[in-house]
């Protein structure tokens, strides 16, 4: 568990007091005035029924005379006290409850006088007292409020300070100080480098800095200093965050860990002094490591908002940021990790030499980095011995690691639906079609002519890739609606460095393989084909715009890789948007042509995988191979693994198969 910077640590032994302890003594007080109290029953009256009760009744045996009040309290005989009450508050002839009766009076002299008068008539012979209305109950109507008034004020002020109660331990009068959380050699953090797969580059320049402070003495001595911040850069789930968990469990310094989030707040100024408190606190620990996640949100490049006024607290609070960054010596052995997803919104002050020294990009994992993340998180899970995890990782491009943990749950969440005893490869499959495409929806009511529109579609685009050099090769078809689709087509796309011009025009070919399908077969179009007309607009845009790879516009880009954009002003002329426009309709309308000679030339092969997609739903590689013949060309994921396996063969020795070589198809351009 990891303890906040304001809190201290609880000692062990001894009985400490609690805040609470005060609401006890309060209740125990009111309980204790109430069980002193119980046994006493007691009626307001007129002075004429007092004086009815002593004179003609002779039922007051006692009077009490309270001369501050002006008030007389008399105590009641048996058989008086039996009529005034009702049987179940009074039993005659009992003695655990005393019966009195209180009227006012006018003052105690004259009330002497009217005493002396019934003592001469023989009515009265008991006993007369003079005191204070000193009771409990007196004391606790009177004190009372006051008590309560002065209790809740107690309670209120601890809260403000972050007391018992406070909310998150921190009130009004600690808002400034940080909320980060330290974790030490104390703290059990279970996450090492161990746990983080992949990565390989971004884990050697974190274990330097690790290093940094385990041994500094072997840099200072050469003259080097100590970096004083690393910013940890990359997509949504790739393991900024699980490296510098990782940093926590290895490193045997102090980590304070907190969001960037953490120091912004309603109150003008707690940001920066926050941010003063936690270097504060860095230094006295030091040398440790203070990690700040999600930093864009105090780290926005300032002036932005321009319409916000001068006095912006997130500004204020990087303006203090910055200060404490700098503001270190070079060798004072604390050392900032932060982590980000969105880099291109920093301020560049931020961002310079002597703040963030490093930029560890944290990308998403290949083919060899998904392999070792599905063995990390299959260490856990009951899994068949014949699971291909390399055949997975191939399945799964552009997954972040966070995507592959939630691949191998939702696995073995489907394998326990189906009361299985371990988790083999249907389920993992199911899990990427689940994560992919969405939830089969089996139950959703299609017609027969819908049916056969979609197996027509998607028919389409299985029978174009599989005729394209670049186009990914197929996985599975399916009819079957997921999510919003009605139908869906798996590819095993190509994990490339560098497309060439040529990749992506047989990408948008066969995307619009399925719209060409249903014009050339059904003599209609439809609305199906809205998700691949999107796709494929963005993608001819960005063809002529970002990437120059248009005849009539090559070479230009206007692509803005600062992320500011250019708002509502573009940087070309009226003509130049017209010609855009053109070539990027002439690029679509090329390749849908292509996509329709493809399908005429294939025709008879396309009606049998619509009527084997209309007959089972579901389709894979082995029945379009056996429809169109084995695929022309290999692609290069299969060359890359063939080539391994050829290396790995010829390294085993004069025994080893020998693999021809030229069953591999070269690489269509040169490794990275």
């Amino acid at each position: 568990m990891a303890t906040p910077l304001n809190k201290k640590p609880k000692g062990k032994g001894g009985i400490k007091f609690s805040f609470y302890w005060m609401y006890a003594f309060v209740l125990l007080f009111i309980a204790g005035i109430w069980f002193i109290d119980e046994n006493d029953i007691t009626k307001d009256v007129s002075y004429s029924d007092f004086e009815r009760y002593v004179v003609h009744d002779h039922g007051i045996s006692k009077i009490i005379i309270y001369s501050d009040k002006r008030q007389a309290e008399g105590f009641l005989t048996d058989s008086l006290a039996s009529q005034l009450f009702p049987s179940e508050q009074y039993a005659p002839g009992g003695h655990s409850v005393v019966a009195k009766v209180i009227t006012d009076i006018p003052s105690a002299d004259k009330f002497d006088s009217k005493i002396d008068e019934w003592r001469a008539m023989g009515a009265f012979t008991g006993e007369v007292k003079y005191q204070r209305s000193n009771s409990f109950t007196g004391l606790l109507w009177s004190f009372g409020p006051v008590i309560l008034l002065i209790a809740f004020w107690f309670w209120i002020m601890k809260r403000m300070s972050g007391g018992p109660g406070g909310a998150g331990g921190g009130g009004v009068f600690s808002v400034g100080k940080s909320k980060a959380m330290l974790f030490d050699k104390d703290n059990a953090v279970k996450v090492t480098f161990r746990d983080v797969a992949g990565l390989s580059e971004a884990k050697t320049e974190i274990e330097e800095i690790v290093e940094f402070l385990k041994n500094p003495q072997r840099y200072t001595d050469l003259g080097g200093k100590i970096p004083k911040g690393a910013l940890l850069v990359g997509p949504p789930g790739t393991g900024k965050t699980l490296l510098a968990k990782a940093v926590a469990g290895e490193a045997n310094v102090p980590f304070f860990s907190m969001s960037g989030s953490d120091f912004v707040e309603m109150f003008v100024g707690v940001g920066a002094s926050r941010v003063r408190d936690l270097f504060r606190q860095a230094k006295e620990k030091a040398p440790c490591i203070v990690f700040i996640d999600e930093i864009d949100a105090v780290g926005r490049a300032r002036g932005r908002n321009a319409n916000m006024g001068g006095n912006d607290e997130r500004e204020n609070t990087l303006n203090q940021l910055l200060t404490e960054m700098d503001g270190f010596g070079g060798n004072s052995g604390v050392i900032i990790l932060a982590a980000t997803n969105r880099v291109d919104i920093l301020d560049k002050a931020l961002l310079r030499a002597g703040r963030f020294d490093r930029q560890i990009y944290v990308d998403l994992p290949d083919l060899n980095d998904r392999v070792s993340i599905f063995n990390v998180h299959l260490r856990d899970i009951k899994i068949d011995g014949d699971l291909d995890v390399e055949l997975l990782a191939r399945q799964t491009p552009g997954f972040s690691g966070a995507d592959i943990a939630n691949v191998c749950n939702e696995a073995a969440l489907i394998a326990a639906r189906h009361n299985k005893k371990a988790v083999g490869k249907d389920d993992f499959i199911a899990a990427v079609d689940r994560i992919i495409g969405g939830l089969e929806k089996r139950n959703k009511i299609t017609t027969d002519e819908e049916k056969r529109a979609i197996a027509v579609h998607e028919a389409g685009h299985a029978t174009v890739s599989w005729h394209l050099r670049y186009a990914n090769p197929l996985v599975k078809v399916t009819i079957v609606p997921r999510g919003k689709a009605l139908g869906a087509a798996w590819y095993l796309p190509e994990e490339r460095q560098i497309t060439p011009t040529q990749a992506l025009l047989d990408e948008m070919c066969a995307t619009l393989g399925g719209r060409a399908a249903e014009e050339i077969f059904l003599g209609r179009i439809s609305t199906g084909a809205a998700n691949d007309l999107e796709r494929v607009t963005k993608q001819a845009y960005a063809m002529v715009v970002y990437y120059g790879m248009s005849e009539r516009l090559p070479n230009l880009s206007y692509y803005d890789s600062t992320g500011q954009d250019y708002g509502f002003s573009k940087p070309y002329s009226d003509e130049r948007a017209r010609i855009i426009d053109e070539e990027v309709s002439r690029i679509i309308a090329e390749q849908y042509e292509r996509a329709k000679a493809i399908l005429t030339e294939h025709a008879k092969g396309h009606g049998e995988l619509a009527d084997v997609l209309v007959a089972r739903e579901v389709i894979f590689t082995d029945d379009v191979e056996h429809i169109f013949g084995k695929r022309q060309w290999v692609s290069r994921t299969d060359e890359i693994l063939a080539a391994r396996d050829k290396e790995s063969d010829s390294d085993a020795g004069p025994d080893a198969e020998d693999v021809d070589a030229e069953d591999v198809t070269p690489p269509p351009f040169p490794e990275k």
